[in-house]
């Protein structure tokens, strides 16, 4: 049976030819084109994206993490995947360098 036909007009032509086959197979290739290009595409370039991000952190960029927190990275380590983050010359702290949403332009920090 067809989408686009009621069940009532396909029953009163007889029902003889179907033939609903071929449009199903171009409706799941439309709605896997839709899938594509609206949900997977763009989530994969932001996923690309963000892992180029994190792969360019380096000592003395100034970053904003997704808790909103501003500072300055002070040591970055290769083997583990953290850093530390100074926020002012006194409070250091470690986060994930997954958790960095931003790399900020130099002297954003003295401008807050």
């Amino acid at each position: 049976m067809s989408l686009f036909i009621s069940s009532a007009h396909a029953q009163a032509s007889g029902g003889a030819a179907q033939g609903g086959g071929m449009e199903m197979i171009i409706m799941l290739a439309v709605f896997g084109l839709i899938f594509y290009f609206l949900l997977y595409r763009p989530q994969a370039k932001r996923v690309k994206e963000h892992k180029n991000l994190v792969t360019s952190l380096g000592k003395g960029d100034e970053v904003l993490t997704q808790g909103g927190i501003v500072g300055r990275i002070t040591k970055v380590s290769d083997d583990k995947d953290f850093i530390e983050i100074s926020l002012n010359d006194t409070n250091n702290i470690v986060v994930q360098k997954s958790s960095v949403t931003a790399v900020l332009p130099k002297g954003t920090m003295k401008s807050l």
